[in-house]
């Protein structure tokens, strides 16, 4: 089905994007000339590269194609993962529909870059552009205190899914061995665990951002790699945290051939 392949293209897209933002970063800690950047850095970096345009006309694509299976979860279940209409389901499809927006904007921000090459400079703190239009609002202050605490949450409880493999049950992996297997989950637990950490880290800047009424304070996740990188150790834990994201791209390819996919059937309506 069209549906299902956009999904899986889209799991494909995604996994290139933090395959790529963990190598620079593994590439940075060392001082082999990589750098700590976000996915938009990534269709940047990808622009001025040889072949770029054709590379960002597929990842453009394929982030399109994740976008909209991230709407239909929104708004159609078709998973069923959230029948009861309590806080927990009406949570998951907002963040669903929140991530659909992203990879909307990820993906029209590729489309962009083949149609005007010479932007491929890189761009401001757009973190600190929303949150400074989030501060400006009345009470902006605790929005963008409870934005921030509503992504550590995300973030803790990515940790708490990478501990507990609840991702096992959404992946095919019969044609595995018992070894591979292991592996994959294995390699889940790193990448959600490595997101789950990053997301942390931006949530405490967004608090720090409303506390201070300093929108500058708000950090992405290229600043949440720069923040790690300046720690005691900070190398390693940059490079921890890199291979991690990199574990993680590396999970959603793998998703992107063995995660089970359920498309919303729609019956036909007989005349009675």
């Amino acid at each position: 089905m069209v549906l299902e392949k956009l999904a899986r293209a889209g799991y494909f897209a995604k996994g290139i994007i933090y395959g790529l933002i963990g190598i620079l970063a593994i590439l940075a800690a060392f001082n082999a000339g990589g750098k700590t950047t976000d996915a938009n850095g990534v269709l940047h970096t990808i622009a001025g590269q040889p072949f770029g345009q054709i590379l960002l006309i597929l990842l453009g694509i394929g982030l399109f194609g994740y976008a909209i299976w991230r709407f239909v979860e929104a708004a159609l279940d078709p998973e069923h993962e959230n029948r009861d209409k309590d806080a927990n389901s009406l949570f998951h499809r907002l963040s669903y529909a929140i991530s659909g927006v992203i990879y909307t904007g990820l993906a029209v921000q590729a489309i962009l870059l083949v149609i005007d090459a010479s932007s491929s400079s890189g761009g401001g703190n757009s973190t600190a552009d929303w949150t400074a239009r989030l501060l400006s609002q009345p009470f902006g202050r605790w929005l963008v205190g409870l934005v921030g605490a509503v992504i550590i949450g995300f973030g803790f409880y990515q940790l708490y899914k990478a501990y507990k493999a609840k991702f096992r049950g959404k992946l095919n992996l019969r044609r595995l061995t018992q070894e591979q297997e292991k592996w994959v989950i294995r390699i889940g637990q790193m990448g959600i665990s490595a997101r789950g950490i990053v997301f942390v880290i931006i949530g405490f800047f967004l608090i720090q951002a409303g506390r201070q009424y300093d929108p500058q304070q708000a950090r992405g996740l290229d600043g949440a790699l720069q923040t790690l990188a300046r720690q005691p150790y900070g190398k390693l834990l940059l490079a921890i945290v890199a291979l991690g994201l990199a574990a993680y791209g590396l999970f959603m390819i793998i998703q992107s051939r063995y995660r089970r996919i359920s498309t919303p059937s729609v019956r036909p309506h007989l005349p009675v």
